[in-house]
């Protein structure tokens, strides 16, 4: 089965401070066009649990995360590779992923 390429436009300069501005608890990187966050929880089930539904939400958007995982703790890192920098869909993963961790 062929994989539907996402064809993303990286977010104008307006656009991405908006979106940052929505994305309280998000950092935008200093040396690359991409925002981060930190995620802990309470236990390591927890954490696999949201890295999960993470995971089918990315297989159903065609766009994966970055992210390193220890114990309680995600860290995540989300750019498009394919146009560069921030789009939309990091914008609305971001979202996503802040939803769920409440």
């Amino acid at each position: 089965m062929e994989v539907k390429r996402n064809m993303a436009e990286k977010l104008s300069d307006a656009a991405r401070t908006a979106a940052l501005a929505e994305l309280t608890e998000w950092t935008a990187l200093a040396d690359r066009d991409a925002i981060s966050r930190l995620f802990r929880f309470k236990t390591f089930n927890e954490a696999f649990g949201f890295m999960t539904r993470v995971a089918l939400k990315a297989e159903r958007m065609n766009h994966h995360p970055e992210w390193f995982n220890v114990y309680n703790r995600v860290e995540v890192t989300l750019t498009t590779h394919d146009c560069g920098g921030l789009s939309e869909l990091d914008v609305t993963m971001a979202g996503f992923m802040d939803k769920i961790a409440d």
